[in-house]
């Protein structure tokens, strides 16, 4: 490796964001086959989180949880009594972990029980906390007690709980009272005995959508995406810092507060990278938003080549936008191994490089003697991108030009999104032409600010990734 660059290959990382985490939930006035909904909503909901996956159904009146490691339908396998997970409301979440590690303590649902220790409230919960440090010593202090050892979601739960107590059980007041402590980034869903919530954070950071199954069954989800896997349709978003309260009765929606200095600012990279393609986010369709970037990013930085390809799955269709906007033919020509993994476990750097070539292969003919235009939809360490490059030049490319249907990534997240800090970060770091040389391309160019400003239609979006300044700021 080249001198060059020591601070980008003092450790080997997965070259990407990882994501975040997916919440499902469904209420209904009838019982239904919670059991199966569930699997089915988090599995649609696994591109989100791989490390655990948990749930909580409503069975006559009892909250009963099921949590496990793994993949969702790998958990859902060794359940064998599933007749008794069937009731008329769930809730789920499929995992990856932000705040709060890998400890098993800190998969979801979380869970609160009465004295008698009848599980009596659960959440899930997608996002970050910027003060659940402080929330946490807080309530520590008046005797409240933690399972998880460093969980932000069980900050929470336990908050909800202590304003239902003092609320005679009032749901809606507990959560509204809830968000005026809370800092930062979350979507949730609360299931308690007969009753369902979902809200979102004032800026509507996270995304957070219900649908109906039928007249009678309400359906919350991360993706539109999660509906869709049960037979729903979508209604529409929930706003941000919305609050839907469901029972036997109706459903409510209300406004948790309104700030003068509070704007709408979902995460961007929830187009670029996170959601599902089919999915629509705010009533965008993430597919498009990929197809228009790859369009976009040839009117920006055009370049003569034989073939354009995409490096799956996130950055195809862009590839596809980049093809027609140019005429280029686009290829299939990296293929996935849809089947490996993420748990390899190799101490040795020349194994873990060649880790690259077990996840993808290239088709050697459609490669040689060819000018190659290579898109992704993000640089984030670069250390795969260069691999990648390596593998095509060795495969007879004659000429490589590497397009990121993103911005340069400047800063990590703190809201919800597990990312490398800045010194691992090679936007960060070097110039877009010592970035080009550290890859071994031909050229290098990245989709600009403005433009992608422009293809999600406005500026009410949390750039922080791209630009260093957040919605919610971080006490340093």
């Amino acid at each position: 490796m080249s001198q060059l660059f020591p601070i980008l290959e003092k450790k080997n990382y997965y070259d990407k964001f990882h994501e975040e985490c997916g919440v499902f939930g469904i209420y209904s006035i009838h019982k239904i086959d919670t059991f199966s909904l569930i699997q089915f909503g988090l599995f649609a909901l696994q591109h989100r989180g791989q490390e655990a996956c948990g749930f909580s159904v409503l069975r006559d009146g009892f909250i009963l949880s099921h949590k496990s490691e793994g993949l969702v339908l790998d958990s859902f396998k060794k359940i064998s009594n599933s007749e008794c997970y069937h009731g008329n409301a769930v809730i789920g979440h499929t995992r990856y972990s932000t705040e709060g590690g890998q400890s098993q303590k800190n998969i979801q649902p979380f869970f609160g029980e009465d004295i008698y220790g009848k599980s009596i409230i659960s959440i899930v919960h997608n996002g970050n906390l910027i003060n659940a440090k402080t929330i946490r010593k807080n309530l520590e202090s008046k005797g409240i007690t933690f399972i998880s050892s460093d969980s932000d979601s069980e900050v929470i739960l336990r908050l909800i709980q202590k304003y239902l107590l003092e609320s005679e059980n009032n749901l809606k007041i507990a959560i509204q009272k809830t968000t005026f402590d809370i800092k930062g980034a979350y979507s949730v869903i609360v299931l308690m005995d007969n009753k369902i919530a979902a809200f979102r954070d004032p800026n509507g950071i996270r995304p957070l959508c219900y649908g109906m199954l039928n007249e009678k069954t309400y359906i919350f989800s991360s993706e539109t995406c999660g509906i869709d896997s049960v037979g729903g349709y979508y209604v529409r978003d929930l706003f941000p810092g919305e609050i839907a309260i469901v029972d036997k009765k109706s459903i409510q929606f209300s406004l948790l507060r309104k700030k003068r200095d509070t704007k709408r600012r979902i995460c961007s990279f929830e187009y670029i990278y996170f959601s599902r393609p089919d999915s629509f986010i705010e009533n965008i369709n993430v597919y498009a938003v990929r197809e228009k970037s790859g369009e976009v990013l040839y009117e920006q930085h055009p370049v003569v080549a034989d073939v354009v390809i995409g490096v799956p799955d996130s950055g195809v269709p862009a590839a596809i936008g980049y093809s027609k906007a140019s005429g280029i033919p686009f290829k299939p020509i990296l293929v996935k191994n849809k089947y490996i993994g993420r748990s390899f476990i190799l101490p040795k750097q020349e194994m873990r490089e060649k880790m690259v070539n077990l996840k993808l292969n290239s088709i050697l003919n459609e490669i040689r003697g060819k000018r190659i235009v290579i898109i992704d939809d993000s640089i984030v360490r670069g250390t795969t991108s260069r691999r990648l490059v390596y593998i095509l030049r060795k495969s007879g490319a004659k000429e490589i030009h590497f397009r990121s249907a993103s911005p340069p990534i400047i800063a990590p997240c703190y809201l919800g999104i597990d990312t490398p800090t800045k010194k691992d970060l090679i936007s960060f770091n070097i110039d877009k032409e010592s970035i080009a040389k550290f890859l071994d391309v031909d050229s290098l160019e990245f989709l600009s600010m403005a433009n992608l400003i422009d293809i999600l239609g406005s500026n009410n979006y949390c750039f922080g990734c791209f630009t260093g300044n957040y919605p919610i700021h971080k006490k340093k």
